[in-house]
């Protein structure tokens, strides 16, 4: 994470990832349905809203603002600044679709046991991860020290880290910002809010609007979802990402569970989701610490300009996907910085 956001902004860096209703679903989500479960078996942490909000959404939720991480900026409902966390799971509160929050580590829970929970022990809090992890990346490389001074990584800080991520808008943002521009990509998803708030006021439609849920748009047709701006396939990946988190396929709770091998596994078999795509969700969403995209052309130049090459020289050349270093190469250089690369 912090060594590829340094890498990444040494070109050193020119390029920068993209970072990419009618009714409301009646029944509860599989995240909602199990957290009972998730508390008593996995000692997850899970905050509900208040249920009034589901009877005015439009009035109380609206104000929560999605972005292309699927981040509310929201940090005002109790969401501690201080709390465990560790490199090896997601430290990034996550949005069920019925309005639960779910976080790796209850407050407090610094001596949780992995066989009982099914994450990592917490080894650090999120007020102190990012001093630790550029602690470590300097110890590994003292060239890293400029770098980290000049590039305060706000993601990773107890601010950053306690946004509140909706992991089904992060995705669908990520499909809908595939191949296009910025603008065009915001413009999708502004009609694709809009599909679902007909006959909301029209400062409601904005940037603050409420993302549909999963029930949603998994209820909707693909011709329904075309109406946004989307391509017929585009659409589909999207419907088919819905069903996948309506069904239970996909749910907050198996995003702070699993494994970043387990993560990329199970996303990248859905169509419309490939490894650059899940990655950039592991890391900027999830926030989690060890994600290192070999194959981001940005992170390739960071990191042979960082050893010394001349990347104007290797641009030229027609190496193809690995112009700049080789994948070897890269991991090899790597592994000294994890698990925060």
């Amino acid at each position: 994470m912090a060594l590829k956001r340094r890498l990444r902004s040494a070109q050193l860096l020119k390029t920068v990832p993209a970072p990419p209703s009618k009714i409301l679903a009646e029944s509860l989500s599989q995240d909602d349905q199990s957290s009972a479960q998730v508390l008593t078996n996995m000692e997850i942490g899970v905050e509900s809203v208040d249920d009034e909000e589901f009877d005015n959404p439009l009035a109380k939720r609206a104000r929560l603002e999605p972005d292309t991480t699927g981040s509310t900026n929201d940090t005002s409902n109790s969401i501690p600044l201080d709390r465990p966390a560790g490199p090896f799971t997601t430290n990034a509160p996550l949005k069920t679709p019925r309005g639960s929050r779910l976080v790796a580590y209850a407050t407090g829970a610094t001596e949780s046991s992995p066989s009982k929970t099914g994450v990592p022990r917490p080894t650090t809090s999120t007020s102190q991860i990012l001093d630790q992890a550029c602690a470590h990346l300097v110890q590994a490389d003292a060239r890293m020290q400029p770098w980290i001074e000049k590039y305060p990584c706000r993601m990773f800080s107890a601010e950053g880290l306690a946004e509140e991520i909706d992991p089904f808008q992060s995705l669908c943002s990520g499909i809908m910002a595939q191949q296009v521009s910025g603008a065009a990509a915001k413009s999708i998803k502004n009609k694709f809010i809009a599909l679902f708030r007909e006959g909301a006021p029209e400062t409601l439609l904005t940037s603050q609007s409420l993302f549909p849920s999963p029930a949603q748009v998994s209820s909707c047709e693909v011709i329904f979802l075309r109406k946004a701006g989307l391509s017929a396939r585009k659409a589909e990946y999207i419907k088919t990402l819905a069903e996948k988190f309506a069904n239970g396929d996909l749910t907050a709770a198996m995003l702070i569970k699993a494994s970043d091998k387990e993560i990329l596994e199970k996303l990248t078999a859905i169509r419309g989701l490939g490894l650059w795509s899940v990655q950039m969700f592991a890391c900027f969403a999830l926030k989690r610490t060890d994600i290192f995209s070999t194959g981001d052309l940005g992170v390739q130049r960071g990191m042979a300009a960082f050893i010394g090459k001349d990347v104007k020289k290797l641009k030229a050349n027609k190496g193809g996907k690995w112009k700049y270093m080789s994948e070897r190469d890269m991991l090899d250089f790597s592994a000294k910085f994890a698990p925060y690369r």
